[in-house]
């Protein structure tokens, strides 16, 4: 996907022309265009030069933009300063203006002697005074009026039109004065007078700037979890080159070099421990608050700070490579790209600006055939342009997804896409993979059982002993066993391991072995003993290993995957959500029903092989939209098949690579909050755009003058406020996403 920037932009017309354009490009098989950050994401084979040539022949500006540039497109000062000094600036000279016109006429404030009776004074006063204040905002015109001319009406041309003909006609009025002046017909100059829109058009641009300010403000809240995530990128790492430590930009760091990092510093990219211990925060990362205690071999990522011990690391990976660029990408692109509900607005905003200058045309006809002043017509018209708010409608969609992506990268949900974001609400069906999903997904030692004048002791000696020696996986967890109990253990001789059945030795010249029921039971007298407690783990959906020595029994050690800490609390959340529940296993059934009642699924398929969790998947979509959670490389064709793939951020890369959201903290919990986050995101666009709909349709009528029956007519100068609140009202709005409780907090206390 290539990213540009766009220049020239104002409102959702302009973002339909620009996609229309680009969409036309050979080579181009999909284009996205984001008003709120001012960005377009393109696919296909088409070159940027092709591309920045169709934009600028539709009457905007275009750049190729790399990742690492995004921070500054996101940035919100450099628009934000230049619209506060205009509005400063015409609010200045607009309450002058305002001073001369509203304030002497109608409160008749006083003024210079020379006034007195000296309308054309007044009026050229007003005149020069319009005009300053149409020179300071003189983009809109140009932006206006250039689009006009490409065939791309956009809103800076209704705002133009607007303010055109409120001046005009007022500038008409003036002239005529000047006739009546001359003529002598002092009632005629009076009645001219109150003809004057000066104000008007004054007060329109003045609050269109004021509007525009506190929207761009408003945007830039949006983008503040994408610039506070680019900001913890570190700028600079220690590493050694040479035998000395030098301190590099981080951009010189390649792959393989060796870098120190101390307490309290960033680790500048994803790396391996290689010497040193300490304890790092990667809350930056996943959310969690607790350091992770680092040793050699264990892996780090950038932007994760080191509080303690210093530790020196092998760099792995650089640049756009590190997990951070990864996320920071993940959530850009998802911001850039459109949800399948924004094609209605987008569709709306293509025909918006024509349709409304169109019916402006259309209210002044009519009300000057039915007899109403010019005066009264063309204000009907000038409110219908300056009312109507297609802005409301292109950032509806943006800016929701813009916070609400925001709010899930705090907390370690990341949506790859504005789809995902839409769709993940929508599921029915939660198929969860068990073992590293569910499960912990690494066997541990769960139960102890010694034979009659046994001791626990004596039987992990033996164990221990003998599964020192073994590669199989259930032997690491008897280890771990081992080591923290601090069980000495005895070298074993004639060691061997005998596939299918167990192990064989030599411990102080005496046979001992380990194995499963048949394996052991050929060798032993004791079968019913063996047998009952064989049975009994196994009943519990746990693996036996069961020792002997010097064919004597000597006890059982249970082992088994257990299921995580959180896994009961998030299956339960789910089906509270009215979300069905499947478990998926290759295990047996007796193991899996067990693991599924514990965890509180409402469906357990076990025996699936790992090629055939996508038929699964492809039969369980057909009952409702599904998701798939899982961990492992043999869940990455099924999380592709689902309408929602889900990925366990410890998980595989290739995993990760095909789900559509990434849960960065590896907690099955968050899977009911990514769901709760893309309900309430869904929730925000569907306020926002319908405020922006009922906003236009009550609005263009009230202004056209359809109840001046009613008594209710509409200033221009009140319908550019409204227009210019309409968009800052949709954003303020989407800014709410921020307070969402994604983790169900608020029902507990309640």
């Amino acid at each position: 996907m290539k990213q540009y920037n766009i220049k020239g932009m104002s409102c959702a017309a302009c973002s339909a022309r620009v996609e229309k354009a680009v969409s036309k490009v050979s080579g181009v098989t999909s284009c996205s265009v984001n008003l709120l950050t001012n960005s377009m994401s393109v696919e296909g084979s088409a070159a940027d030069s092709d591309i920045i040539k169709a934009v600028k022949n539709a009457g905007y500006g275009a750049s190729s933009i790399k990742n690492k540039e995004k921070a500054e497109d996101t940035s919100t000062e450099s628009p934000i300063r230049p619209m506060r000094t205009r509005f400063i600036t015409s609010l200045v000279f607009l309450l002058i203006l305002m001073y001369f016109s509203m304030g002497h006429m109608m409160w008749s404030f006083p003024l210079p002697k020379f006034y007195d009776g000296n309308h054309i004074a007044m009026g050229l006063t007003q005149l020069l005074l319009t005009v300053i204040i149409m020179v300071i905002n003189q983009k809109f015109f140009i932006s206006g009026y250039k689009s006009l001319i490409h065939g791309a009406p956009n809103m800076d041309t209704l705002v133009a039109l607007g303010a055109t003909a409120a001046f005009g006609y007022s500038t008409f009025a003036l002239f005529a004065m000047t006739k009546a002046q001359v003529a002598g017909d002092m009632g005629l100059v009076e009645k001219y007078m109150m003809e004057f829109y000066f104000e008007s058009a004054a007060m329109i641009l003045t609050l269109i700037t004021l509007g525009k300010m506190l929207e761009a403000y408003s945007k830039g809240k949006t983008t503040d979890a994408l610039k506070g995530l680019m900001e913890l990128a570190p700028k600079s790492a220690n590493i050694i080159r040479d035998g000395k430590e030098v301190n590099v930009p981080v951009e010189e760091v390649v792959k393989g070099d060796i870098f120190i990092v101390r307490p309290g510093e960033s680790i500048p990219v994803d790396g391996v421990v290689i010497d040193g211990h300490s304890a790092v925060n990667e809350s930056s990362l996943t959310g969690e608050s607790i350091p992770v205690d680092k040793e050699p071999d264990d892996k780090v990522s950038a932007a994760t700070i080191n509080q303690s011990g210093i530790i020196t690391c092998k760099a792995l990976r650089v640049g756009e490579d590190t997990a951070l660029s990864k996320i920071i990408k993940m959530v850009s692109d998802a911001s850039a790209t459109k949800p399948h509900i924004a094609r209605i607005a987008d569709k709306v905003s293509g025909i918006f600006v024509p349709t409304v200058i169109a019916i402006a045309v259309v209210t002044i006809i009519v009300w000057l055939l039915i007899g109403k002043s010019a005066g009264f017509a063309i204000a009907r018209g000038i409110s219908v342009l300056v009312i109507s708010c297609p802005c409301a409608l292109g950032l509806a969609t943006p800016v929701a997804i813009m916070v609400g992506n925001g709010k899930g990268a705090r907390n370690g949900i990341l949506f790859k896409n504005a789809a995902a974001i839409e769709e993940t609400g929508k599921l029915k069906i939660v198929a969860l993979d068990k073992t590293g999903t569910i499960t912990e997904g690494k066997p541990v030692v769960t139960g102890i059982y010694p034979a009659k004048d046994i001791t626990e002791e004596e039987l992990l000696h033996i164990a221990g002993s003998l599964e020192y020696n073994s590669e199989h996986p259930l032997a690491g967890a008897v280890n771990q066993e081992i080591e923290k109990r601090k069980i000495t253990i005895s070298p074993v001789k004639n060691f061997s391991a005998l596939p299918g059945n167990g192990l064989l030795g030599e411990i102080d010249g005496v046979i001992v072995m380990g194995g499963n029921y048949r394996f052991i039971s050929e060798h032993t007298a004791d079968k019913e003993e063996l047998k009952n407690i064989s049975d009994k783990v196994s009943n519990e959906g746990k693996t036996p290993l069961i020792f002997a020595k010097d064919n004597h029994y000597i006890g059982t050690i249970a082992v088994a995957d257990i299921i995580k800490e959180d896994s009961h609390k998030a299956v339960s959340e789910l089906k509270k959500m009215g979300i069905h529940v499947v478990m998926l296993t290759g295990d047996n059934e007796k193991t899996a029903a067990i693991i599924g009642k514990e965890a509180g699924v409402d469906e357990v398929i076990a025996g699936v092989l790992p090629d055939g969790k996508e038929n699964v998947i492809r039969e369980l979509m057909k009952k409702g939209r599904t998701a798939m959670v899982g961990d492992g490389i043999n869940d990455a064709p099924a999380l592709t098949r689902a309408d929602t793939g889900i990925a366990i951020g410890a998980g595989t890369d290739i995993a990760i690579d095909a789900a559509d959201v990434v849960l960065m903290k590896s907690r099955l919990t968050d899977v009911a909050a990514s769901i709760r986050l893309s309900k309430s995101t869904l929730r925000n666009i569907h306020e926002n755009l319908f405020w922006a709909f009922f906003y236009n349709t009550i609005g263009i009528p009230l202004a056209a003058g359809a109840f001046v029956g009613l008594g209710l007519t509409l200033n221009p100068m009140f319908g550019a406020a409204a227009m210019s609140l309409s968009s800052f009202c949709v954003v303020t709005n989407a800014l709410r996403l921020n307070l969402a409780d994604i983790y169900g907090k608020r029902k507990k206390t309640e």
